[in-house]
């Protein structure tokens, strides 16, 4: 009998141990892309400001191919791009026959939303805003739900054309277009 108590013990224990053998710490990656400057993609708004160029002046969204559609030079592309990559980008397009010496600035008008999914009040899709964390993100959505696990979630994000899933904190920070997923709880 004692045994057979040692050996369902032994099976719990395993079965516990393989319940937690998903655990994936968040990647260097994830916290580094925290340091680096913003890099835009579909989803984004920027504001365009032309010096003296009313007409220029405008708020343009980036599209699902990741142009922006800028008048006089057409279609720029913005996925990929920092800010200042891309206010170089359309000063020179601008240079080619348009105006002598373009006086360009961008500025993210709206950043990408971001997804809570998971044990949440109310999954879907929220607007970031800077300085947003995974607990403000969950507080967004609903809060935690009964069964949510509240240590922690599991984060995916795209850094360098790259997806990566890693399990972070609640307090730790968010980019924009982060989904988060928040597990159940196993007691």
């Amino acid at each position: 009998m004692m045994r057979r108590s040692f050996l369902l013990t032994a099976l719990a224990a395993t079965a516990l141990a393989a319940g937690c053998s998903g655990y994936r710490p968040a990647p260097s990656a994830f916290h580094d892309a925290l340091g680096q400057p913003y890099v835009l993609d579909s989803g984004d708004r920027v504001r365009v400001t032309v010096f003296e160029q009313e007409g220029l002046t405008n708020t343009y969204s980036i599209d699902q191919a990741g142009y922006i559609a800028f008048p006089l030079v057409g279609a720029v592309p913005a996925r990929g791009q920092t800010l200042q990559k891309l206010e170089s980008q359309i000063a020179a397009q601008l240079r080619q026959g348009y105006l002598r010496d373009p006086d360009v600035t961008v500025e993210v008008d709206q950043y990408r939303p971001i997804f809570v999914m998971g044990e949440v009040g109310s999954a879907g899709q929220y607007s970031y805003v800077p300085g947003m964390t995974v607990q403000k993100a969950i507080a967004s959505a609903g809060g935690f739900s009964p069964r949510a696990q509240q240590g922690n979630v599991d984060v995916t994000r795209s850094i360098n054309g790259e997806v990566m899933t890693g399990r972070v904190l609640i307090t730790d920070p968010l980019l924009p277009g982060d989904t988060i997923y928040v597990r159940e709880r196993l007691f």
